[in-house]
């Protein structure tokens, strides 16, 4: 479904990458909102909880029933806040508890609560100490509980992930900075105790009983990297290329390698397909939202990455790539605080396919 994982630069500068894949397109938005904008969230028969916006916020969000209800899926703010939504299907809890007179919030506006109104990943975890939280059904999804967990960084490489599993909520500090999907977090966590004999360093020749032989590529080192796609060895996969992916100096050389590291989670369709009547509730319910759901289904679906942002979280820089593209599109918090003193939505298909014609380049030399 997702990976996300951090590099840092020479100087220490972090950088965020991050993977989205369905088996649909949702009707993605690419949002802007600057300080002031007033969000709300409601959970249940629970009073709303409203904010306003303290910081500059960017985000791919989903609109759930109306523009005015926008649900982040991929966010940065101007303090260097980063927060991505990765699907969990052990989503679980907790119960409804709390007075109708408490303002609640829903687990699926933690994105928009977060960016909105804290700087660092300290400011959040004190905030989710106080703060009541349910994991309510979605009208986006046809009334589907959101089986979602959260990641979020911020400038420094802090790192946590917050899940809703076994009727509790739980927040993991996050010490490799990487996200995929089920299982639970601390079980990935665990599983990097069966990878400690991982190096970047080619082994290319031994000796066995007497007989030399000799490796004539390069390469040998990821011969033990699991090799599918799913959630358990993407994580181990994100650990590897993050820990062993070359140190770059500067915003322009480190955005470059970090899409090279996220291309090795690029899926194209067909990869892999798998049975439509084992389809998950997220993926129904996806299906039905964009009307993709209409008549016989397929007997098998695919999914694919839909899209993949690159995120310098300390210049406020976000770069996105659709499936349809195969360059990046910039954009630039300082800048489109400068165009915009009130919201600014475009749906994310617009950003289209970015090429150039290099025939002129050619004519020129």
């Amino acid at each position: 479904m997702c990976t996300s994982l951090l590099l840092k630069d020479l100087s220490g500068s972090v950088y965020a990458g991050r993977t989205l894949e369905l088996p649909v397109e949702l009707p993605y938005l690419v949002a802007f909102l600057p300080k002031g904008t007033k969000l709300s969230s409601k959970a249940g028969n629970h009073a709303p909880l409203n904010y306003d916006c303290k910081y500059d916020v960017f985000g791919i969000v989903v609109p759930n029933g109306s523009a005015d209800d926008l649900k982040v899926v991929e966010g940065l703010n101007d303090a260097g806040l980063n927060f991505s939504l990765l699907a969990f299907s052990e989503t679980h809890g907790p119960d409804d508890t709390f007075a109708a007179d408490v303002p609640v919030l829903s687990a699926i506006d933690l994105g928009a609560w977060m960016l909105a109104r804290f700087s660092t990943v300290a400011e959040v975890k004190a905030a989710l100490e106080e703060q009541s939280v349910l994991v309510d059904p979605l009208a986006a999804l046809g009334g589907v509980v959101p089986p979602f967990h959260y990641t979020v960084h911020d400038k420094t490489g802090a790192s946590i992930v917050i899940e809703f599993f076994n009727g509790e909520r739980h927040v993991f500090d996050n010490p490799t900075g990487v996200m995929t999907n089920s299982p639970r977090f601390d079980w990935h966590l665990t599983n990097l105790n069966n990878y400690t004999h991982l190096s970047n360093v080619d082994h290319s020749n031994a000796t066995f009983l007497g007989q030399d032989f000799i490796q004539p590529d390069s390469g040998i080192a990821t011969v033990t990297l699991p090799s599918s796609d799913t959630a358990v060895d993407r994580f181990v996969r994100a650990v590897y290329y993050a820990n062993f992916s070359e140190k770059t100096d500067g915003q322009e050389a480190t955005i470059r390698q970090l899409g090279h590291v996220m291309n090795k989670f690029d899926r194209p369709k067909g990869a892999s397909v798998y049975s439509s009547a084992k389809a998950s509730a997220l993926t129904k319910s996806a299906g039905d939202l964009t009307g993709q759901s209409g008549g016989a289904p397929p007997e098998f679906i695919t999914e694919y990455t839909s899209w993949i942002t690159l995120i310098d979280l300390a210049r406020g820089a976000v770069f996105v790539r659709t499936y349809n593209s195969l360059g990046y599109a910039k954009f630039d918090l300082a800048t489109l605080k400068e165009q915009a003193s009130t919201p600014k939505i475009i749906p994310l298909e617009a950003l289209g396919q970015h090429a150039f014609d290099a025939d002129g380049l050619m004519a020129a030399h």
